[in-house]
């Protein structure tokens, strides 16, 4: 029997194994994960109910057979590597990708703008974000001078579908 593929927020509890035709239930676990579980796994005995939630697999059932638009074909191995960026790094800003990628910060202005626009990343408020791992331990900082962006799910799915393709 085949594993199902889910919604990129969900993921099967491996103590039960849900397949298809269970009925199942939804458990937020305690690294914020919605775990889908057998309704009669012996481990939900224990769980605090207010962590369940109702689910139905048409609910949670990723969609097959993604096709891109035609603005794919329009995308090259740097806006690629950009949308890859943010799917490692989530939320971050132009000036930090051109540094990190390495190119010049005109250009990650133009493209996080272009990518933005084919809805591929979405601008996201100033947050309060977490330094790079080996720069300061455990801190915290908000840049009110940047923009910050992080992936949509339409990106996420172009980065799939490209991985997805042979060569």
């Amino acid at each position: 029997m085949s594993v199902p593929r889910l919604k990129d927020e969900y993921f099967l509890a491996k103590c039960c194994n849900p397949a298809i035709d269970d009925e199942i239930i939804g458990y937020y676990s305690y690294d914020n994960l919605l775990k889908v579980h057998r309704k009669d796994c012996p481990n939900l005995a224990k769980a605090e109910p207010e962590r369940l939630v109702a689910l139905e697999w048409s609910d949670i059932l990723a969609e097959i057979g993604f096709e891109p638009d035609s603005d794919y074909d329009q995308l090259d191995d740097t806006d690629f590597a950009i949308l890859k960026h943010h799917l490692e790094y989530d939320i971050d800003y132009s000036l930090m990708v051109a540094k990190m990628l390495p190119i010049p910060k005109q250009e990650a202005f133009d493209r996080h703008r272009k990518l933005r626009n084919w809805k591929l990343l979405e601008r996201v408020d100033a947050v309060m974000v977490r330094y790079r791992k080996g720069v300061v331990d455990n801190k915290w900082i908000k840049h009110r001078n940047h923009t910050y962006f992080r992936l949509t799910p339409k990106g996420r799915k172009y980065i799939e579908y490209r991985d997805r393709q042979p060569g």
